[in-house]
């Protein structure tokens, strides 16, 4: 039986950004916060100093980082019609494992989704007309609007000291940055980070076609940097290793580096590590959460009783959490009926790989968000009418490392793969070789889901999570037309050779491509085809919330966790100002 302890007044699972940004706020605000996190504790000057080198086998390679799959895996299937089997090694995707969660190893690259993207279905069939839309695909308006998360969106990129420059600032566009993004406030906080080689091959090339390149905005700090908790960062030095790896220089925007140094030292906040949540509790009428219960390093089953329950765990975990704690109704695909499961979406990828006889782009030199991008076919930035799909990607000539495993996997077109045509490519091609990449968006499917498995069960003897995804006819099309813009753009940059690099047929598990998982518990104005209201408080129970990429309705051509931080505080805000002067739903279903 578990040991019951004190009341607090909020409870919180996972302590990575949203879990961080969240307790700095409503501590901030008084209360008590007391996050649970199933990893151990991890901190900058002692768990990534500058005194040792990185060592990319330990962190690149062996994934010190991440989540193992003995603590929790997922089983998958690419269709109904299959049998999900589990995943033994996290390949495609890389949950992090301790305090920071992913925002220790990410890139850093830093997005804020269109406006459109709030309004997706709604917009989509204004524009090209419902019929346009493929039946099968799910998509819904989020029920918030761009202009209500700008003020959060601003206040991320400000704790997180991202640098970049802006291109519409209060309407007034400047080609120097991005001309399609829409109006913000004010700058990025600091300036780009420095291009490099290939960035401005890219940029010329870019101009050229008539195409609006900028520099991308990140959470690298281009410069020495105090953000608005009074936490100092350090300036990127372009070593190459930010993503699988902690930064020890203080630039990469984190929750060790942004927020924790702030946040630990108040005394109404408690951080308990290796302690795993089980579910969370629900009172006998199933009408509120009153807490959760826990195991901690020793096996030992503890209740934390709380007024307030934040979810704010990775994604996927936290849709287990809902369909373990049995909260919202669980999805099923042969219906269309049910909300927990529902609209989970991934990230698509396309693009080109350049080879030159007569340049050197040295890529040991970078960083995770050093690149030049471009939006001219992201989201609806472009007429879709004519190319049959809808969605778009982001492209970019990236600089974000030269470490000597990933890149040895770099094979120029009849290259060996192993012996002395292996090795002699291999040091041909790690200086004359770069990539143009499209980052697309995954719009949502009916067929496309997370539900509770029902053969395989983790060491608690709880369902493994099973997910069921594949590409469909729609990202195909667009992940084609984004591989052929790449391609164009690396020719007009005149290399000796280019491999242009198109969707698999089929989505797998095994290779890397991004730890961007969305939806399953998503937001939205309709209890039907929502978990979460706008401010990502759970419909059933008004003192639960559930915060994260979890809440997108479909993913876009960028990175989430701009996004996420963004709702994060937006969230926090709606707790702060409304759900405590009277508790209770703050949307009426």
């Amino acid at each position: 039986m578990a040991r019951k302890l004190p009341a607090t007044d909020v409870v919180i699972v996972g302590l990575g950004w949203t879990g961080a940004l969240m307790a700095e706020e409503l501590t901030a605000a008084g209360l008590n916060v007391v996050a649970i996190e199933r990893g151990p504790w991890r901190d900058t000057s002692t768990d990534y100093p500058t005194t040792i080198d990185q060592d990319e086998l330990r962190f690149g390679i062996r994934l010190d980082l991440f989540l193992r799959p003995a603590q929790e895996t997922f089983t998958f299937r690419n269709n109904l019609n299959q049998s999900a089997l589990p995943i033994r090694q996290f390949g495609s995707f890389l949950p992090g494992n301790g305090v920071g969660g992913a925002g220790v190893h990410w890139n850093g690259q830093t997005w804020r989704f269109a406006a459109t993207d709030y309004k997706l279905r709604s917009y989509l069939t204004e524009r090209y007309g419902a019929k346009f839309l493929p039946e099968d695909m799910t998509i819904e308006d989020w029920g918030v609007t761009y202009d209500e998360l700008e003020p959060f969106f601003d206040r991320f990129e400000y704790i997180s000291g991202v640098s970049g420059k802006a291109g519409n600032i209060k309407g007034e566009k400047d080609p120097a940055g991005n001309i399609f993004e829409d109006p913000r406030q004010r700058d990025y906080p600091l300036p780009p980070l420095d291009p490099s080689y290939a960035m401005t091959l890219f940029d010329a090339a870019a101009k050229g076609l008539g195409y609006h390149p900028f520099p991308r905005p990140g959470a690298n700090a281009s410069r020495a940097y105090t953000n608005p908790l009074g936490v100092t960062m350090g300036p990127c030095t372009y070593c190459g290793f930010c993503e699988r790896f902690g930064c020890g220089n203080y630039s990469k925007g984190t929750p060790q580096t942004a927020v924790l140094p702030v946040l630990m030292r108040r005394a109404n906040f408690e951080a308990r590590t290796l302690c795993e949540v089980l579910h969370i509790n629900k009172d006998a009428a199933g009408e509120r959460a009153t807490g959760v219960t826990y195991v901690d390093a020793h096996g030992e089953e503890f209740e934390q009783p709380a007024d307030i329950v934040l979810v704010c765990a990775y994604g996927l975990h936290n849709v287990r959490l809902l369909l373990l704690s049995g909260i919202g109704e669980p999805y099923d695909p042969a219906t269309g009926q049910g909300t927990v499961g529902r609209n989970y979406a991934y990230q698509s990828s396309s693009g080109a790989r350049l080879f030159f006889e007569d340049k050197r782009f040295n890529p040991f030199i970078g960083s995770g968000v050093l690149g030049q991008s471009m939006d001219d076919f992201n989201g609806d930035n472009f007429d879709h009418a004519a190319h049959g799909f809808v969605g778009g990607a982001g492209i970019s000539c990236a600089s974000t490392h030269g470490r000597p495993i990933a890149s040895s996997g770099t094979r120029a077109p009849g290259a060996g793969r192993w012996g002395m045509s292996w090795k002699s490519q291999v040091a041909s091609t790690y200086q004359n070789t770069t990539g143009i990449s499209g980052q697309g968006s995954v719009y949502s499917y009916r067929d496309c889901y997370l539900d509770l498995d029902p053969i395989y069960k983790d060491r608690f003897g709880r369902p493994l999570m099973r997910m069921t995804f594949d590409w469909h006819d729609n990202e195909r099309k667009m992940t084609n037309f984004i591989a052929e813009r790449c391609t164009e753009i690396a020719k007009a940059m005149n290399p000796k050779t280019v491999q242009t690099n198109r969707l698999s047929e089929h989505y797998s598990v095994v290779p890397y491509q991004s730890t961007h998982n969305t939806g399953g518990a998503t937001m939205g104005d309709n209890p039907k085809t929502s978990v979460v209201n706008k401010y990502l408080q759970s419909w059933d129970l008004h003192n639960v919330f559930v915060v994260g990429a979890s809440a997108f309705q479909h993913n876009a051509g960028y990175n989430p966790t701009g996004t996420v931080g963004a709702l994060a505080l937006w969230a926090a805000d709606a707790i702060k100002n409304r759900y405590l002067k009277n508790p209770g739903p703050l949307v009426q279903a």
